[in-house]
């Protein structure tokens, strides 16, 4: 027994030897980018397919992560009902103002869409509808006059065909390269849902994250029902320039979506994967009698 434990102390011994003359050197795994996404609330890396699948909520902590447009209109509407309107408007640069044709471009190559603004006709459990969606990816989902000019087009289009009118907001506010241009599509895009309104007819502003800027002040905070995404934000200007301006602490979570439910901003908050089911009953809801 002694004999044995002696030769296998020998051949540890040497094992180790020579493993120290071996310079070992590891190769690092190539992971494909985009594979994996961090989740923003609780810091999960989040197998990008999975995310798919269960409709950008993190399995984890339920974040909602950003969204695209067209993503979001086949979530709601029905299969094969969705009929787009308005898709060759797109911006030009009526300032002329340096760099932002190229911005622009930008955005339409990683949004795949014209404009920040993605809007059609189409069905929710068989009820027609007017449905349009802000993509943020598209300059932070911004409001320019080719946006506020689909958005006009697809309330007075709701109005002329007696439709009710679904709109996602998802955007940082009016687009600064387009200045006062972009500012007068606040009162534009109102102007219209004040019109949609005389005709008795539906409008459901759905906020998403973010919804701020312009776009909160104007079309986004008139709906006859308002309703937040889980994970929202929602607000006019950030946190942090109020803050400097009233040089006041601000409330705990302020601009969440919950917030804006305790101070009557939204009149409720649904979850993603429950949004589809809450639009149709509340569009059953809301039939006009000429629709029965």
């Amino acid at each position: 027994m002694n004999d044995f434990l002696e030769q296998r102390k020998k051949r540890l011994e040497e094992f180790k030897k020579n493993v120290r003359k071996k310079q070992i050197t590891y190769k690092p795994l190539d992971i494909p980018e985009g594979l994996f996404i961090k989740c923003d609330q609780c810091g999960a890396a989040i197998y990008e397919k999975t995310l798919q699948v269960d409709h950008y909520v993190c399995p984890f902590c339920d974040y909602h992560f950003k969204m695209s447009a067209k993503d979001r209109i086949a979530l709601i509407a029905d299969e094969e009902s969705f009929d787009q309107l308005f898709k060759d408007i797109k911006s030009l640069n009526p300032l002329g103002m340096e760099g932002y044709e190229e911005k622009v471009k930008i955005g339409q190559k990683i949004s795949n869409l014209n404009e920040a603004f993605y809007c059609g006709s189409a069905t929710v459990v068989g009820i027609k509808v007017a449905i349009g969606a802000l993509d943020s990816s598209f300059m932070m989902g911004s409001m320019g006059s080719a946006v506020g000019e689909k958005v006009t087009r697809l309330i007075e289009y709701a109005t002329h065909e007696k439709l009710p009118l679904l709109i996602f907001s998802a955007s940082g506010g009016a687009r600064m390269q387009e200045g006062i241009l972009s500012l007068m599509q606040m009162a534009k895009t109102s102007a219209a849902l004040t019109r949609h309104d005389q005709e008795g007819l539906l409008y459901i502003s759905i906020l998403t994250n973010p919804t701020t800027g312009g776009v909160a002040a104007s079309f986004a905070s008139l709906g006859d029902i308002m309703i937040a995404e889980k994970s929202s934000l929602i607000g006019f200007a950030g946190a942090r320039v109020i803050k400097q301006t009233i040089r006041q602490d601000l409330p705990d979570g302020f601009q969440t979506d919950v917030f804006q439910l305790n101070h009557g901003q939204v009149d409720m908050i649904i979850h993603r994967n429950d949004m589809r089911k809450t639009l149709y009953n509340l569009l059953k809801l809301h039939k006009r009698d000429d629709e029965i």
